[in-house]
């Protein structure tokens, strides 16, 4: 990927206004939705940035306390999530226990992706694969809650479906480049 000040400006725009979005439905979680989803929201931005800081600036978030500092983050972002599925099948809320359970997975081939790059080049059509099955499988969790009518969580799902399509085509595009993400 190239430095931020080759990145066009509108892409950056992209990016900002997704993570003010995503911030503000927290907020709304947070205020007025249950302890799972405001544990899911909180989680999943903490991961979102936790991501973003590594992928775009790896040689400043590779040193050893903060690379520390940022696998803590995603740490307790994990056991959030896995308090909010707990919450999610104890409240037999599928449609969100489904969708944590298929955001684990992309986060799981993020990191892999992340860590692993080499493996990832050798294998790109594989890791393309696993996404697009990955992401259609969130999109598809989209239609279902606007077929029943819940708007603000497909507005919300889709939102944090273009942030981590994003970052992952920037993870792949730094593989087609000859770059490493780490």
């Amino acid at each position: 990927m190239p430095s931020a000040n080759q990145v066009p400006r509108r892409y950056l725009l992209l990016k900002g206004a997704l993570l003010a979005f995503l911030a503000g439905n927290t907020a709304v979680y947070l205020i007025s939705g249950t302890v799972s989803q405001a544990l899911d929201s909180v989680a999943w931005l903490a991961l979102l940035v936790s991501f973003e800081l590594e992928t775009v600036k790896p040689d400043r978030y590779r040193a050893h306390q903060t690379a520390i500092a940022l696998r803590g983050v995603r740490l307790l972002a994990a056991i959030a999530l896995a308090a909010a599925e707990v919450g999610y099948v104890r409240d037999k809320e599928w449609l969100d226990a489904t969708n944590v359970g298929l955001w684990i997975a992309v986060v799981g081939l993020l990191e892999f992706e992340v860590r692993r790059p080499d493996i990832v080049i050798r294998r790109r059509s594989g890791f393309l694969a696993a996404a697009a099955v990955l992401y259609a499988g969130l999109a598809g969790l989209v239609l279902a809650w606007l077929l029943r009518g819940e708007w603000f969580d497909a507005y919300d799902a889709a939102l944090w479906l273009v942030a981590f399509a994003t970052l992952d085509m920037e993870l792949i595009g730094q593989f087609s480049n000859g770059h490493s993400a780490t």
